[in-house]
C-alpha cells in the first residue's frame, strides 16, 4: 500500500470511531459483535457488519502506517512456524522477529518444508531490504536449506532453546485463534494476522492517527 492515508470518504461516521473500532478488534480477542456492544455502552450504535467491513478496509492501512513509524528492525532475526487450523486443514503460520520482539512479518503456508521456508525468507528478505546480522531458528532442516541458498554469509544459530522470542510472540495468534474458532481461508487468516502482528499492544488508538 502507498504511504498516503486511508480515505473516510462515504463513511457517515467519524474516522476515530472509526479507528477505535478496528483498535478494539485487533487489540482485543473480542468478536465484530462484541465490539459493536462496546461501542453501544459508549452512545454509539455501529453494526457487528460495519466494523467487520471496517477491519476489512481500514485494517491493513493502518497496520503498515503503524509499521512505517516503527524504528529500524534489529540485525539479529528470530523465525520460527506453528500449525494453524483454517477452513478445518492444518496450515503452517511462519513469523519472524527481531531480538526486540518486534514482528518483521508473517506467511501461512500450507507446508514447512525447503520451498516454504525460501518463500518466507525471501519475502522478508525483500521487506526488509537487507539480510540480518544472525539468524535464530530451531532446528528444522528447511531452515537450514534456505539460509544456504539465500543468506549464506549471514550466522545461522540453529537451537530449539534460543528461539523462545519467537515462539512467545505467538501467543496473540492462539488467543485470537480460540476466539475466533479457527480462520476460514488462507487468505483471510494472511490478512488479519498481518494486521495484527502490526497493532500497538500498549498503545491505544489515537496511535493510528
Amino acid at each position: 500500500m502507498s504511504g498516503e492515508s486511508p480515505s473516510y470518504k462515504g463513511h457517515r461516521y467519524p474516522a476515530e470511531i472509526i479507528a477505535h473500532c478496528v483498535w478494539l478488534y485487533f487489540r482485543f480477542p473480542l468478536s465484530y459483535r462484541e465490539v459493536g456492544e462496546l461501542m453501544l455502552q459508549r452512545g454509539v450504535i455501529v453494526s457487528y457488519e460495519t466494523v467487520r467491513l471496517w477491519c476489512l478496509k481500514f485494517g491493513q492501512a493502518y497496520a503498515d502506517g503503524l509499521r512505517r513509524r516503527r524504528p529500524a528492525a534489529g540485525d539479529k532475526w528470530h523465525l520460527d512456524e506453528i500449525f494453524v487450523k483454517i477452513g478445518g486443514e492444518r496450515m503452517y503460520l511462519w513469523r519472524a522477529v527481531d531480538q526486540e520482539g518486534n514482528v518483521l512479518d508473517v506467511l501461512v503456508q500450507s507446508k514447512r518444508d525447503a520451498k516454504a521456508a525460501r518463500r518466507f525468507m525471501a519475502k522478508l528478505v525483500k521487506k526488509q531490504c537487507r539480510v540480518p546480522r544472525v539468524l535464530v531458528t530451531d532446528k528444522l532442516r528447511s531452515y537450514g536449506v534456505a539460509h544456504r541458498e539465500l543468506m549464506a554469509s549471514v550466522e545461522h544459530r540453529s537451537h530449539k532453546g534460543l528461539n523462545n522470542r519467537a515462539e512467545n510472540s505467538h501467543q496473540p495468534t492462539r488467543q485470537r485463534e480460540r476466539a475466533m474458532r479457527y480462520f476460514r481461508s488462507p487468505g483471510a487468516a494472511q490478512r488479519f494476522l498481518s494486521a495484527l502482528a502490526a497493532s500497538p499492544r500498549t498503545s491505544g488508538p489515537d496511535a493510528i492517527f
